[in-house]
């Protein structure tokens, strides 16, 4: 199979991360339950099934808070680090979305200059809540206007609302706390003031924005009142139409019809959630795409063009 795809959505899970997060907070959040058994040769052998030429790898849920300002500015480096090397390692297979140490924002704005100046990373990588804090909050302004002021890409990835597991339903939170934590996000991010504020800052959200299609009228129903229209003079539709969107676990009728009404297709980017997702996932992925009888072109775009186009460098 001929490798053209670019997977803006793929994880690792290097070893010091495995070790200090352990599997009794990894598995529980995810379908399989357990801490995918993953290597970057194991990355590299499905990429090549699928037809995956490159991967931008980024850190998944739980992420790399857990109380401890020091051990998390730690950890944060040793996986940036461990994503550079891989990338040194295996020239052209991947790139990386760097990690902050959030909610720590004064490490945050030097890991920014350390991931972006010495690592050349492609873009940072950040979840979509941090210690129940959401990204449009004014403690996180100083992080997105360096972010805003460098121009760079920035990919979200859900993670679990301290409230859903205080209340869940029995099911993993990927299967419905992670596209809503993802909504909350983006609706944080409007209503903060984040998106009109930041236009240099090109954002990319998973899972074809979580619920953001299906609610994105609702959401700008908001304006009608004066503190919410503030934080968007141009409007919500406005500021959403403007943002990214990958196709892990959306590559379906469903998600795609919502998705391709909210934004056009030049904003949609391909992406696998390996290795979260399983590689029968990833190879469903790119069977759902060819299946949605999409023009040539807009297949070839999605699931290269665009990414091409989106990390230049």
């Amino acid at each position: 199979m001929h490798a053209h795809r670019i997977d803006v959505h793929h994880h690792i899970l290097p070893p010091g991360y495995v070790r200090t997060v352990g599997d009794d907070r990894i598995g529980p959040l995810i379908v399989a339950g357990k801490t995918p058994d993953w290597t970057p040769q194991r990355s590299i052998e499905a990429m090549d099934r699928n037809g995956i030429e490159k991967s931008i790898t980024s850190i998944s849920a739980p992420g790399l808070w857990f109380g401890d300002v020091e051990t998390t500015r730690r950890l944060t480096r040793e996986c940036n680090d461990y994503a550079a090397k891989m990338r040194q390692d295996h020239p052209g297979r991947f790139g990386l979305f760097a990690s902050l140490p959030l909610p720590d924002v004064e490490g945050s704005l030097r890991e920014i200059a350390y991931a972006l100046d010495e690592l050349k990373a492609d873009g940072i990588g950040l979840l979509t809540n941090y210690d129940g804090k959401y990204p449009g909050d004014t403690l996180f302004a100083p992080v997105f206007d360096e972010l805003n002021r460098r121009k760079a890409v920035v990919y979200f990835h859900p993670t679990e609302a301290p409230c859903c597991a205080m209340h869940g339903i029995g099911v993993p939170a990927a299967t419905l706390e992670f596209p809503f934590d993802t909504t909350k996000a983006v609706t944080s991010l409007l209503f903060g003031g984040t998106f009109a504020r930041c236009r240099d800052i090109r954002f990319i959200f998973s899972h074809a924005g979580g619920t953001i299609p299906f609610l994105a009228e609702r959401i700008a129903r908001l304006e009608v009142r004066p503190e919410f229209r503030a934080a968007v003079p141009d409007g919500v539709m406005f500021e959403l139409k403007r943002l990214f969107f990958d196709t892990a676990l959306s590559a379906n009728a469903l998600a795609f019809s919502a998705l391709l009404k909210l934004v056009a297709p030049e904003q949609v980017l391909f992406g696998s959630d390996y290795p979260f997702a399983p590689e029968t996932t990833m190879t469903a992925t790119v069977k759902g795409l060819a299946e949605l009888g999409l023009p040539t072109d807009v297949l070839r775009a999605i699931e290269r063009t665009n990414a091409l186009r989106l990390l230049a460098r």
